[in-house]
């Protein structure tokens, strides 16, 4: 049964659109992390390591209230790798194992492209499809991604 909450069939797959490439950016985040958290290594590898945890773990739960509301919006969500990485506008590096300050630089320039990128979508929600609900969701996402990337900024000075 397709909701009834003010928004058009039109607008609620939009707005559903931009959320599952949200979601496969959170995916492919979540799943550059686990990896740093399993291959990282030197002199703060604990304190990287249990850094990583914690990251990838909001991301998870972020995931799932992303997945949440692509259906409370009345579409069906994606949910293999494959769709994952052809909706993601990240980039993965195969059979790559980066330094720490690799990645470090490297999941640092992910959050802040998410951040870029989610500043982009809330005017749609707000402007284009009448989803303030998807606006206000996005903003709370954009704020995790803020603090985890200034987290991250903090060890590149």
């Amino acid at each position: 049964m397709s909701p009834n909450i003010g928004i058009t069939p039109k607008n609620l797959k939009k707005s559903a659109s931009i959320l599952a490439t949200i979601l496969s950016n959170e995916m492919t985040l979540y799943v550059k992390t686990r990896k740093f958290h399993w291959n990282i290594s030197g002199n703060s590898f604990m304190e990287l390591h249990k850094l990583f945890e914690e990251q990838y773990r909001v991301l998870e739960a972020k995931i799932d209230e992303v997945a949440e509301r692509i259906n409370q919006l009345g579409e069906k969500t994606i949910g293999t790798m494959k769709e994952f990485i052809d909706n993601s506008t990240l980039k993965e590096s195969p059979k790559e194992y980066a330094s720490q300050k690799s990645m470090l630089s490297e999941l640092l320039e992910n959050h802040e492209q998410l951040i870029t990128e989610f500043r982009d979508y809330i005017p749609v929600f707000e402007n284009e499809t009448n989803d303030a609900g998807s606006a206000d969701f996005v903003t709370g996402l954009l704020q995790e991604h803020e603090k985890m990337a200034w987290i991250l900024r903090r060890y590149q000075e």
